[in-house]
Formats: structure tokens, sequence, C-alpha cells
């Protein structure tokens, strides 16, 4: 069985195609994909929806490369794992923006500094995007709260079996 047909059941089609560069030899994936013909290249960064250029840049970086997104996810109260299953196309290109970002160590220090501080929409290329999903994970739940202040309590004796 090859090493991308195991992971199949991975959140990220990015981290499948790492982890299948990586389980060749383990050089590192960039060397790796310049064993694969340019042709192959080309097929898998188009399933994955990337440029041919991007995928050996992603390769570049090694799989733990967007993990500065989930944090920055976790700062702001956003369920990654929600968002990787309700908006899959979004949460790829969060990922895929992420990893070829040019300011993870700034990101990294100012996660670690205040997570709180709002800076990271200065450099950060997710931030349009990262800001929509909390708008409206926040609405979603205020909307949520509010149906719930509006639903009648029950009066003691209403619940019963008739």
């Amino acid at each position: 069985m090859s090493p991308l047909s195991e992971r199949t059941k991975s959140s990220s089609p990015v981290r499948d195609i790492l982890h299948w560069c990586r389980g060749w030899a383990r050089p590192n994936a960039s060397t790796e994909l310049k064993c694969v013909g340019e042709e192959e290249v080309d097929r898998m960064a188009r399933d994955i929806g990337m440029s041919a250029s991007e995928l050996r840049a992603v390769a570049r970086r090694g799989p733990a490369a967007a993990d500065l997104l989930l944090r920055r996810m976790t700062a702001l109260e956003l369920d990654h794992d929600s968002v990787s299953r309700k908006e899959r196309p979004t949460f790829q290109d969060l990922q895929r923006l992420c990893t070829l970002c040019a300011s993870h160590r700034r990101c990294a220090r100012d996660l670690a500094r205040d997570p709180a501080d709002l800076t990271w929409e200065e450099y950060c290329p997710n931030a349009g995007t990262l800001t929509a999903l909390r708008t409206a994970t926040m609405g979603a739940r205020h909307a949520r709260d509010a149906a719930d202040d509006l639903s009648p309590t029950p009066v003691d004796g209403e619940n019963q079996a008739r």
C-alpha cells in the first residue's frame, strides 16, 4: 500500500501529498519532487488546486508549515475541524496561503506574545478570510443565543405526557 493511500482520511490533501513525498527516502520533499516527472508534478498540483511551483514551495516547507494557521484559528475561537469539514475549499486555501506566507517568524512571535493582538491582520494573507469566518461564526452563535432567549420556558405540568 502506498503512503498516500494510507492517509486518505487526513484532513488535508496538502499534508497527504507532503506525506507521500516524504515517504520515499526522507532527504526532503523538494528533492523528492525532482525524482518525479514534470507531468506528474503538474497532475499532483492540479489535484490539490495549486500550481506546480506552489507544490514545490509547500514541499520545501514541510508538513507542519501550516500549523500557525491552527494556532491562529484557536486564538480566534474558530474550530478548525468544523471549518475543514464545512468549508473544505476555503480551509485548503487557508492552509496553502499560510504555508507559503513569508511572515512565519513574525506570526509565531505575535502568537506567543499576545494571541489577541490584532497586529497579525496587517501581514497575514488569511486575515480577510479568517475575519469573515469569525464574523460568520459569531453571528451564528448570537442567532442561536437569541433563539434560545426567545424560546418559551416550559410551565410546570406543560411537558407532561397527555
